[in-house]
């Protein structure tokens, strides 16, 4: 099989093109034949981790540390990237009921990765379902990591209807889905993004957006029930003057600073911070899937690259080009039209 491997931290030209051995399942596995997968945040993390301080990592060193040492120290440990994919079933091992040959799924993989190939193994109870009726394999392949972690996120929250949110990051992968599942809860959403990505945000159904280059949000007077910060770039001392008397400050990236703020605030101040790590469940995937089937989640895709392309991919996400999400596409099969 043909597949994208990392075997050097570095640039978007570290990604080389590999033929490999086509992987067999396991008794509790299933084989997929990857249709398409995509680029986001933690790929470009986990390609390039050897420059990435403790300083620059969004969460605490002992988490930096952790995954230094399961991406690798000197070299990769993983050494195929993508963690969320979409494709169909080829095979199945003997003990797998969930499943069978000729089913069309979407999945994320996780830390582990692996979906830049052309074929995957993972077992039945993993964090896969059946790809949702009314998505291409494309745009399927670009929701579970984004939605899975914004969901349990902003149920920990209890986001009741009518209540005023802003989402500092609105344009990634988290930000994009809390977007339009906050609109979903009820919410009267103001998403904060760059410029470039303004009308994508307004696309997902913000009410209102921000551009951070022209207008601090901090400082227009308006208040919010929730502030959900995806990559803690704010902080709760700039924030407290926009949250409402008992708004709450939600960071699902965060430093042992916003944990002491979090104990502290929980005995001491009517307004909340509150740091939370989504697990990226079965359940939640199987809710994302519902939504999708509903209406309430859409994938707004801005850019197609090929596998062969992903270098091309990797350096357009990274130099902050994307308005919506970028997919990469391969080739199907005979018989998998």
């Amino acid at each position: 099989m043909k597949a994208i491997i990392c075997t050097k931290f570095g640039s978007p030209d570290v990604l080389q093109p590999k033929e490999m051995e086509k992987p067999s399942p396991k008794d509790n596995e299933v084989q997929i034949r990857v249709r398409a997968t995509s680029v986001n945040y933690g790929d470009l993390v986990a390609r390039n981790f050897k420059d990435i301080t403790p300083h620059e990592f969004n969460m605490p060193f002992l988490f930096w540390l952790i995954t230094k040492m399961s991406f690798g120290l000197r070299q990769p440990k993983i050494t195929i990237l993508g963690s969320e994919f979409a494709g169909e079933i080829e095979s199945i091992g003997k003990d797998v009921k969930r499943f069978k040959k000729g089913d069309q799924v979407f999945g994320y993989l996780g830390q582990s990765m692996g979906a830049y190939a052309e074929y995957l193994c993972m077992p039945e109870d993993g964090v896969l379902a059946i790809k949702p009726a009314n998505m291409t394999f494309e745009e399927a392949a670009v929701v579970p990591y984004g939605a899975i972690m914004a969901l349990p996120l902003l149920k920990k929250v209890n986001l009741q209807p009518g209540q005023k949110v802003l989402i500092n990051g609105a344009s990634g992968g988290i930000g994009s889905a809390a977007v339009q599942l906050a609109k979903y809860f009820g919410a009267e959403v103001t998403g904060v993004c760059g410029a470039p990505r303004l009308e994508f945000v307004k696309s997902l159904g913000a009410d209102k957006v921000i551009d951070y280059t022209k207008e601090d949000f901090t400082q227009n007077g308006e208040t919010y029930d929730l502030i959900f910060d995806i990559l803690g770039k704010s902080s709760f001392a700039r924030c407290r003057n926009s949250l409402k008397p008992n708004g709450r400050y939600l960071l699902s990236s965060f430093k042992v600073k916003q944990l002491v703020e979090m104990i502290w605030t929980s005995r001491a101040s009517s307004q909340k911070v509150i740091c939370a790590i989504a697990p990226g469940s079965l359940e939640d995937l199987i809710s994302v899937k519902e939504l999708i089937e509903t209406g309430k989640i859409r994938a707004i895709i801005d850019k197609h690259y090929p596998l062969e392309q992903i270098a091309e991919a990797h350096r357009y996400v990274e130099m902050g080009h994307k308005k919506g999400n970028v997919v990469i596409t391969l080739k199907a099969l005979p018989g998998l039209m």
